[in-house]
């Protein structure tokens, strides 16, 4: 008989997955202590944007007229140590306020809340992205508040999703690393991604310590490799330079490979910047703290960019950006997502409105939650609406749309043909020969 999974929240990582699992044919049922939350997922709606997801939750949610039944969900913790017989918890591990440490009281409450509860034996898999050694912990306080003992195993499976692509990601991983202890707990999760394993996706088994440090290595790794690039760029305004071109020729050594080497204004989300930074923060729990210093000068960089396109705005308007009127292109930290936690776009615009200038931003899918985190900025329904009069227009966020807008339209509405490219994504002789002064980061001349 197939084990029967439970998900333990229901935000971007754990509505996914509970989806995900149920599309590979077992019974699910997600838990969250949002009731708002459970209401919109039980009618096949998620609380976020992420393509395909709704389709998937439409296909299995019970109750949606011509789904599989396969998922529901609830706020019972009773109800899902009853239901389970292996349980992912999928629950968000924010920095804390005012450090760079990891917030672990989001997992910590599952584990106690549900630990108590389990009578028969259970496998409570990990998915956040938590602290190396946190999984260590979490498994005595398991066996400990188990009224069934050591027989609640954990096992820790971290997640590599990438927004805009996390359901392909979950359906067919390009690995999937375990941390184990038992053969039991191995066999378990090899029956849960059966069927990925037999498309071949690796099935990669570690320690505990090992697949905690997977998660945060992977992200480093992305980061540094992402401000690499973005250092170049700052090499090349100094030298007048064209980043792009450098990130062609240097991606061709395949060494290096050219994914990631993109120039632009950084980084965000709710995970690179964050995770990083409790890297470092463990890392000097732990007495290595040298080991990973170099990741500060990674997110000292990430953060420049964001400034110097405040700059390049500037100077593109006059030199003042009092009462200027600025367009912004993009909300989300990347495209095909509504995120907008810690987006580089939404910072330059938000430090711009406070330096004076009149922004009007325009996003795709960001606009609600950009507007909870900026009400004082001006939204247009738009991109032909948010340039209506600019001054100076940036573009910020990637969206396909964006880059099919049409230049010669785009001047009609404008006040002065200024473009600021923040993600090298434009094509600057189309623009030009609209007539548009065109000037993207890290091609002062191209």
């Amino acid at each position: 008989m197939a084990p029967r999974i439970t998900v333990i929240g229901t935000g971007y990582l754990g509505a996914t997955h509970a989806a995900a699992m149920a599309d590979l044919g077992f019974e699910v049922l997600g838990l969250d202590v949002v009731p708002e939350k459970i209401e919109m997922l039980s009618r096949g709606r998620a609380s976020i944007y992420e393509p395909g997801l709704e389709e998937l939750l439409a296909r299995h949610v019970q109750g949606v007229e011509g789904s599989s039944g396969r998922l529901r969900f609830t706020t019972s913790y009773a109800e899902v140590a009853e239901f389970g017989d292996i349980h992912f918890v999928c629950v968000h591990t924010p920095q804390r306020h005012g450090e760079y440490a990891c917030d672990m009281s989001y997992v910590d409450a599952v584990i106690e809340t549900l630990a108590p509860l389990l009578t028969r034996p259970a496998l409570v898999v990990g998915k956040s992205t938590v602290p190396v050694g946190s999984a260590d912990r979490l498994a005595a306080r398991l066996a400990e508040l188990a009224p069934v003992g050591a027989e609640a195993e954990l096992a820790w499976n971290p997640e590599f999703l990438r927004e805009g692509f996390a359901v392909q990601d979950t359906l067919h991983p390009d690995r999937i690393v375990a941390g184990l202890r038992s053969e039991r707990a191995e066999q378990l999760l090899r029956t849960v991604y059966a069927q990925p394993i037999g498309e071949g996706s690796p099935f990669v088994v570690t320690d505990f310590a090992t697949a905690e440090l997977v998660k945060t290595a992977a992200n480093s790794f992305l980061a540094t490799k992402i401000s690499f690039i973005n250092a170049m760029a700052e090499v090349c305004e100094a030298a007048d330079g064209d980043v792009v071109k450098l990130a062609e020729a240097i991606g061709h050594d395949e060494r290096i490979g050219s994914k990631f080497l993109r120039a632009g204004i950084g980084f965000g989300g709710g995970c690179l910047p964050k995770d990083i930074r409790a890297f470092m923060a463990r890392a000097g729990e732990l007495g290595a703290s040298q080991a990973l210093t170099f990741l500060r000068e990674v997110d000292s960089i990430n953060m420049r960019r964001r400034g110097h396109m405040v700059e390049l705005t500037r100077d593109a308007v006059g030199g003042t950006l009092l009462g200027r009127r600025v367009a912004v292109l993009g909300a989300t930290f990347k495209p095909d997502s509504d995120d907008v936690r810690d987006s580089p776009a939404l910072n330059v615009a938000g430090q711009l409105h406070l330096q004076g200038a009149q922004v009007t931003v325009y996003d795709p899918k960001g606009m609600d939650n950009a507007r909870a985190i900026f009400p004082t900025l001006r939204y247009a329904p738009s991109a032909l609406e948010a340039v209506r009069g600019a001054d100076v227009v940036l573009h910020l966020t990637e969206w396909r749309e964006f880059r099919e807008l049409d230049p010669e339209r785009l001047a009609e509405e404008v006040a002065e043909r200024h473009i600021l490219d923040g993600r090298n994504a434009l094509d600057p002789a189309v623009w030009r020969k609209a007539g548009w002064t065109f000037r993207a980061l890290g091609r002062p001349t191209a």
